[in-house]
């Protein structure tokens, strides 16, 4: 079996640090990383076919996440012994890989695609989540399968002093009172785009503001969004790293040959867009006569009077005379 080749960096402001590592699991997968962050480890098994499946209108993009007890160091007892459907946190991790990788294949391209992430360690101390999203994208980049990555992601968690940890602990992330998780992609100009986003404020969060914490507005949110793009360009820089090496040990990473399967043509979707354009304005200027002839006949009707009751004003009642 040949070594497994492994890359690490340090995540800034943090004692943490990001290790991906392939070569040493699911040798038989076009794509196989292991993404780790303290003791919590994850598998990401990325695959894809050789053709289109018939009748396919869509991406088949399948994101299965695979929790397991042992995972933690525990066996399941009583009466289930074996591993139970997904859980929610399971399906919700699906979800937040399957949101920023789906838009980052090529158009046209309808060959089934599997990543599965499977939880083999679990400190309890740092989430899976967000290391489960780096680790598809770092299995997608060495697969050789049609992907516009790498991408990056990362939790921050907004303290009660009012500043953003990264990648938080569990514990880090209880104590404070917002946390947003941001996902993007390096651009030629080595600026960030932003793929995704998800929000929300903490359990604790409105018995912290009642202690004084400071609150979360669009400057913090804003501060947050910018502060994330340096850990996400870390991660990407650290696929990177991971793609040179692979190809340096085993030789150039053969793409996936596919064809395209376009529903219309460039040059369809533009006339499409044109008469679709053409229609709104038609209709725009329709609704615009239409008022103005409703404005014209509502001058020629006398004033009206407004007719009062005791609880409420009634609507305006047409009349025929003039007050």
């Amino acid at each position: 079996m040949a070594d497994a080749i492994s890359v690490s960096a340090p995540i800034s402001g943090t004692d943490k640090t990001l290790t991906f590592e392939t070569g040493k699991f699911a040798l038989q997968s076009q794509g196989a990383v292991i993404a780790k962050i303290g003791k919590t480890q994850v598998l990401a098994t990325a695959n894809a076919a050789k053709s289109v499946r018939d009748g396919i209108d869509f991406f088949p993009l399948t994101v299965d996440v695979e929790e397991r007890a042992y995972a933690a160091g525990k066996i399941p007892g009583s009466f289930f012994r074996r591993e139970g459907r997904p859980s929610q946190a399971a399906i919700l991790t699906c979800r937040l890989t399957d949101r920023p990788l789906r838009p980052a294949f090529p158009d046209g391209y309808r060959n089934e695609t599997q990543i599965v992430i499977t939880v083999i360690g679990a400190d309890q101390v740092n989430p899976h989540d967000v290391l489960a999203i780096n680790a598809a994208s770092a299995s997608f980049m060495i697969s050789g399968i049609p992907f516009d990555g790498p991408i990056g992601a990362v939790r921050l968690a907004y303290s009660q002093d009012g500043t953003w940890i990264p990648h938080p602990t569990f514990e880090e992330g209880e104590e404070g009172t917002f946390e947003i998780v941001v996902a993007g992609r390096e651009l030629d100009n080595g600026d960030v785009a932003i793929m995704m986003v998800e929000a929300g404020g903490t359990e604790k969060s409105f018995t912290f503001y009642e202690a004084g914490a400071p609150k979360v507005d669009e400057l913090v949110i804003a501060g947050g969004l910018d502060a994330s793009k340096q850990y996400i360009k870390e991660s990407i820089k650290l696929q990177r790293q991971l793609v040179a090496s692979v190809i340096a040990t085993r030789g150039p990473i053969e793409p996936l040959k596919y064809t395209p399967v376009l529903d219309y043509t460039d040059e369809l979707f533009a006339a499409v867009s044109f008469s679709n354009c053409n229609i709104a304005a038609s209709n725009s200027h329709c609704f615009e006569e239409r008022a103005q002839r409703s404005y014209r006949r509502s001058n020629r009707k006398n004033r009206c009077r407004t007719c009062w009751n005791t609880r409420c004003a009634r609507q305006v009642c047409w009349s025929g005379k003039a007050d």
